[in-house]
């Protein structure tokens, strides 16, 4: 037998099961998540949570709200402003901000949805015309194309005169809808509003809560958290908001139908890593075509440059140096949480997952649960 071990081979070999073992255990994680939400889903438990998150978002608004604004008023603090002061101070910019930007938005938004929708007929009318000389072009003994073309066909009017039939109801369930979501805003901003002169206090009480020995590990643990949700939301809301920017004015210049209005959906869509940018360009594209294949062409090209320069940037700023997770997990996150939540759940799924890692990376640091470096 030889008793002299190469250590080099040996080291290699211990490399290579940490790894399997990594890759297992986060597997395992994956599983047990999965799982988890499954039998939480079964058990009904979801329509409870959702029942009491609607009767509870004013308080979550309130909540995100003094999250946001607390460190600007606590650096007006630590400059001598008295805390009410500082909070009433960026209440009023706030505020003003909304106004304006209400008032430069929303008047056009309507404008070019209300032009958008009287333009149906006229846009249904000629995704049928592209379609129809597509399907000339086509010559297939394999397929039949006449079949195919009548089923498309049969349901593109079934849809358009679902549509111009439902129109009005929907149109008055949207209003109600965003009267009530105002109503519920304001209320969340007044709650915040009390929750940011309290905040102080209110974080001191809840860490009274928690046993004395844990005391500074929850602390430092929140600490942890916090500034990783809030360089992911800064960062996600910032990423948002470039790419509405540089989407609407491209739209405009190609000529598109209502540019603010599908620029606004692939911003608010492009905070959905990945699937987010099909998502929200889909609309322009479909609508594009339906103007011309130029128009078409050059919003499909104009998407391309937008979501490369953003996926290859912005995107990677934002995931990798705030939530660092790899991008296999963060697409295992979007396929679990889209599955149960939808669209909701693939907006959330990226910071849950990273607020996930967090606590066990602080637990791996200081425990050592399975010495992953």
């Amino acid at each position: 037998m030889n008793k002299n071990i190469d250590k080099n081979n040996l080291n290699d070999v211990i490399s290579i099961s940490k790894k399997i073992l990594k890759i297992l255990y986060v597997f395992l994680i994956v599983v047990g998540i999965y799982l988890l939400l499954k039998i939480v889903k079964e058990l009904g438990i979801f329509s409870i949570i959702l029942s009491l998150l609607k009767i509870l978002t004013p308080l979550f608004i309130g909540i995100i709200v003094a999250w946001l604004l607390n460190p600007f008023i606590t650096k007006l603090e630590k400059k001598k402003v008295k805390r009410f002061l500082g909070t009433t101070l960026c209440y009023i910019i706030l505020v003003g901000c909304i106004v304006l930007l209400i008032k430069a938005i929303i008047p056009l938004l309507y404008n070019q949805t209300i032009d958008l929708v009287e333009n149906f007929p006229n846009i249904f009318a000629d995704i049928k015309d592209w379609i129809l000389s597509l399907f000339k072009n086509l010559d297939s003994k394999v397929i039949n194309i006449d079949s195919i073309e009548k089923s498309l066909f049969s349901r593109i009017d079934d849809f358009s005169s679902g549509l111009a039939t439902s129109l009005p109801s929907l149109l008055i369930n949207a209003l109600s809808t965003t009267i009530s979501s105002i109503g519920t805003f304001i209320i969340g901003l007044v709650i915040g509003f009390f929750l940011l002169l309290s905040c102080n206090n209110l974080s001191s009480t809840l860490l009274e809560m928690v046993p004395k020995k844990f005391r500074n590990g929850t602390s430092e643990l929140v600490k942890r958290i916090d500034q990783s949700l809030r360089g992911y939301v800064n960062g996600a809301l910032l990423d948002a908001f470039i790419v509405f920017i540089i989407s609407s004015v491209a739209f405009a210049i190609i000529g598109l139908k209502a540019p603010l209005l599908f620029g606004l959906f692939c911003g608010l869509t492009n905070v959905i890593p990945y699937a987010g940018p099909y998502i929200g360009g889909a609309p322009a594209v479909i609508v594009a075509f339906s103007q011309g294949t130029g128009i078409g062409i050059a919003t499909l090209i104009a998407i391309v440059i937008i979501q490369s320069i953003e996926g290859n940037v912005l995107q990677t700023l934002i995931i990798s140096k705030t939530t660092k997770l790899n991008p296999v997990t963060i697409i295992i996150g979007l396929l679990i949480f889209g599955h149960f939540f939808g669209i909701v759940g693939m907006l959330l799924s990226t910071p849950v997952i990273g607020v996930m890692k967090v606590i066990y990376k602080y637990f791996d640091d200081k425990y050592g649960l399975l010495n992953f470096d």
